[in-house]
């Protein structure tokens, strides 16, 4: 198993003093510490027109994280590829690629926010049509051949450092996109859910891939600690974080403060409870291990660690946790 660290996306919480600056300069120096670790990889993550000011352009990003690092591979986690010009994306990427030394996971979705949408002139009725030609394009470039560019062919230069190019990994949940994963990606990222509804996202995947080699990956969010008081830590952030992409439709326009969610009540707690990976290092590694055996296979799973708003110190120690108390029982022999 593959354990990496995520996903980077430099919000703001609510009340969070800092700049953007000081946001972003610690994003890097968490993907540094989490290669210190020995994390397997480091993955961000998009959205766009937020009022908390998450992430918006990762290719950038994961170019600093690239230029601080020597080891971890560094993903996309995911990128709203409907939203961008693929041959754009096919030179960023191999920028990475080159600058990274061969160790970028391209990670692509569809998206869903209308406002994202709205705001770069795409129709969300066209998003696969779209992220299916942007990996045809993404290949083609990254392969030498002439692409169709805007009213012309044009060949992609310089080529990343690998043969082929970055692995295209998909993130997808309902049935007929976990498909198309398998079809035409090189790897398939789901979402924390049951171990089941796992398991038969794996088969449908593996499925449609024919027998090729096909990279099986799963992002859930993630808190270790060995305190009695670990939900009071984590619950405002886990709150803010699973509420935030509700709000993400309501918020369109918003700007100045980061908004702040309703009060939290006993329903809500129980529901944010079943989400999360939490507890012990043994209580996360034995939830972390259902998710591989339901699939079968060899998974690379992404702990989604990063709590914007979190004190600095409990950020480093819940991954040190992760890294030095539940990874060892997660690659026992």
């Amino acid at each position: 198993m593959r354990l990496g660290f995520g996903l980077l996306t430099c919000q703001r919480f609510p009340g969070d003093p800092r700049s953007d600056e000081d946001l972003y300069a610690e994003a890097l120096d968490l993907a540094v510490y989490a290669e210190e670790l020995g994390f397997d990889s480091v993955w961000t993550s998009e959205h766009h027109f937020v009022d908390d000011a998450y992430a918006p352009s990762l290719l950038p990003l994961c170019a600093a994280i690239a230029a601080r690092t020597s080891r971890v591979q560094i993903g996309t986690g995911l990128l709203l590829i409907p939203l961008h010009d693929p041959i754009r994306v096919a030179e960023d990427a191999a920028t990475v690629d080159l600058i990274s030394r061969g160790r970028l996971i391209l990670g692509l979705w569809l998206g869903w926010r209308a406002e994202e949408f709205d705001g770069f002139g795409v129709q969300l009725g066209e998003r696969v049509q779209r992220l299916e030609h942007a990996v045809e394009v993404l290949r083609g470039a990254w392969a030498g051949e002439p692409v169709a560019g805007n009213g012309a062919d044009v060949i992609v230069s310089p080529r990343p450092g690998r043969a082929g190019g970055p692995p295209i990994w998909i993130g997808a949940g309902a049935e007929r996109a976990v498909r198309r994963a398998g079809r035409i990606a090189d790897g398939f990222i789901a979402d924390g859910d049951a171990p089941e509804a796992f398991g038969e996202q794996v088969r449908w995947a593996l499925d449609e891939g024919g027998g090729r080699p096909l990279s099986v990956a799963l992002h859930a969010e993630t808190f270790v600690w060995s305190g009695p008081d670990a939900w009071d830590i984590i619950a405002p952030h886990l709150r803010y974080v699973s509420w935030k992409y509700d709000d993400m439709e309501e918020a369109r326009l918003r700007s100045g403060p980061s908004a702040s969610p309703p009060p939290m009540t006993s329903e809500d707690a129980r529901g944010l409870r079943s989400e999360i990976v939490f507890g012990t290092p043994r209580e996360v590694a034995d939830r972390i291990h259902a998710f591989e055996e339901a699939a079968g296979t060899d998974v690379h799973f992404v702990a989604d660690l990063y709590w914007p708003g979190i004190d600095g110190t409990v950020q480093r120690e819940t991954m040190r946790l992760f890294a030095e108390d539940v990874i060892p029982l997660l690659r026992r022999p």
